[in-house]
């Protein structure tokens, strides 16, 4: 019989992690946890136990990539899910990245997305499901995080494009849109003071809505009725004026 397993990427903290405690409930023989911080994996499989799998890997690295495929070459195997959640976010002007920071951040939030689903995908059947973090930031251009936006439209627009590619096959993926969300990726102080970002939602109902909306079939999942607003305002209002609104509120945190 052929061993069923999740693969999980950004395993380590936030939304990763809470889809890593989701994929215990779930009939799988091994959970694959994908991050680059080797120490947070460990404390993964510790905390959740044996079915934990750690691969301590950075996916900017083609090479590493591959890695992964012999990886499921090597054995009999089922991916039940494919959870592509490792990603980078910065805010602030374009100004402040670095020629590095643009490469990593445009790699890790695409390229690596289409290749992970490609690799997979040879190795899933009906019922097995792609989960990919967007963003709702993706529904509208947002200054000032304007390069992790940009990621985040694209990571959309695939999943929903990929899903239509895969009717008949049984598999489905989903783009999955939180506002903000309350993970390390997160972390922006003012005078020493961590701000309050509107609509901030926590990573654990973000994985147990995603989760039931990809079972369901669906190609988006948006948590709160605050995205369900956003997503609504964006579609009916001109860019501009959601553009300019979101400038005059964002500037007092950049």
């Amino acid at each position: 019989m052929k061993k069923r397993i999740a693969i999980v990427t950004g395993a380590s903290g936030g939304i990763g992690r809470e889809f890593t405690k989701l994929m215990l409930q779930e009939d799988l023989d091994e959970i694959w946890t994908i991050a680059r911080n080797k120490e947070k994996l460990l404390e993964l499989k510790k905390d959740f136990g044996e079915k934990i799998v750690t691969i301590s890997k950075d996916l900017t690295k083609i090479a590493e990539l591959y890695s992964i495929e012999e990886m499921l070459k090597e054995e009999e195997i089922v991916v039940a899910y494919l959870v592509n959640n490792a990603g980078v976010a910065k805010m602030g002007s374009y100004k402040e990245f670095a020629l590095k920071e643009i490469e990593d951040t445009v790699s890790i939030n695409c390229s690596v997305m289409p290749m992970l689903c490609n690799l997979c995908i040879p190795y899933m059947k009906s019922g097995s499901r792609i989960i990919n973090i967007s963003s709702a930031s993706s529904f509208q251009p947002l200054p000032y995080i304007n390069l992790y936006a940009a990621t985040k439209a694209f990571e959309r627009s695939y999943s929903r494009s990929l899903n239509v590619e895969l009717r008949g096959s049984g598999i489905t993926s989903i783009a999955v849109c939180p506002s903000w969300v309350d993970t390390e990726l997160l972390t922006k102080e003012i005078n020493g003071e961590k701000v309050k970002f509107p609509g901030i939602v926590s990573a654990d109902k973000v994985a147990i809505k995603a989760l039931k909306d990809a079972k369901r079939g669906k190609d988006m999942s948006v948590c709160t009725l605050y995205v369900k607003w956003i997503h609504l305002l964006a579609k009916i209002f001109p860019q501009r004026i959601v553009i300019d609104t979101w400038t005059r509120k964002i500037k007092k945190y950049v």
